[in-house]
């Protein structure tokens, strides 16, 4: 396995941001997963397990230990009747277009998610009135050295699993869908693909959705009456297509994003009495 030393996070978020890790490497099998960990044991160094980078906000010191990426290079999937067994590196929109093709319905609303297969089950990701608890039919998975598998008690809820919060590494899952009509399904993914581009700033590094959706509120109302839209510290700013999203404008830190979010969150508290807890997850020593 090739471990790769002070590799550049930013080269491996969706954000565009991140200083270097102490050791880094990618996962192309469960083999792999395993070396990586025992390497990691026998140098007593951390271990950060990530996915795509689409929900990370890396700080600009990077991360102390070894990154284990698991991503498009541990994305082996194949098709059993209605189920689709994959291993979590899949992005999802491969996964969504693969199903359609399969005419296979059920995973519409994932294809426009940036994220792969694990870090969307570990955050129970969804859009459009879907989320992966609605497909989810089995998880495989990595704890304390053993491989397992569950069937059901997921312990999904908003942006959070079982998994939530463990060491436990998400290794492959069934996902379960309905037959359906190709053309249908692939009309259903357009039309959420050009919502998102419609409203969503996709042409400017981000981390997705900032903050979680506070109950009864929504965050990014929450931002724009606030009066925050367009707000900027350093290179990041609240997007003006969506107050939801901060963006990195081209050279926006680590530091300068933190820095955003704590002033949306004390703005929005000062002016609504509504606490916003982010979403995006806050990795490294800031």
């Amino acid at each position: 396995m090739n471990i790769i030393k002070n590799e550049p996070m930013k080269n491996h978020t969706t954000f565009k941001i991140g200083g270097p890790c102490d050791e880094f490497c990618e996962a192309e099998s469960i083999e792999d997963i395993l070396s990586a960990l025992k390497y990691a044991k026998t140098k007593n160094i951390p271990v950060f397990v990530m996915g795509n980078g689409s929900n990370l906000l890396v700080s600009d010191k990077g991360i102390r230990g070894l990154v284990l990426k698991i991503s498009d290079k541990f994305s082996k999937c194949e098709f059993c009747g209605n189920t689709a067994k994959a291993q979590s590196g899949i992005l999802l929109s491969t996964l969504s277009k693969m199903a359609q093709k399969k005419s296979l319905s059920g995973l519409e609303f994932a294809g426009g998610i940036p994220g792969s297969l694990g870090g969307a089950i570990y955050m129970n990701a969804g859009a459009y009135g879907g989320e992966m608890k609605d497909v989810i039919k089995s998880v495989t998975y990595l704890e304390n050295g053993e491989i397992k598998k569950i069937e059901k008690d997921f312990g999904f809820g908003y942006r959070k699993s079982i998994f939530t919060d463990t060491d436990a590494i998400i290794l492959e899952a069934e996902i379960e869908l309905k037959d359906g009509d190709s053309h249908e399904i692939q009309a259903k993914m357009e039309d959420f693909k050009n919502r998102r581009i419609e409203k969503q700033p996709l042409s400017m590094p981000s981390a997705g959705s900032t903050f979680k959706r506070p109950e009864g509120y929504f965050a990014g109302k929450l931002i724009e009456d606030a009066g925050l839209k367009g707000c900027f510290i350093g290179g990041a700013k609240v997007s003006e297509k969506h107050s939801g999203f901060i963006v990195n404008t081209g050279n926006a830190t680590a530091q300068d994003v933190l820095s955003l979010i704590r002033h949306i969150q004390k703005t929005v508290e000062e002016k609504f009495g509504v606490e916003l807890k982010t979403e995006v997850k806050i990795v490294g020593d800031f």
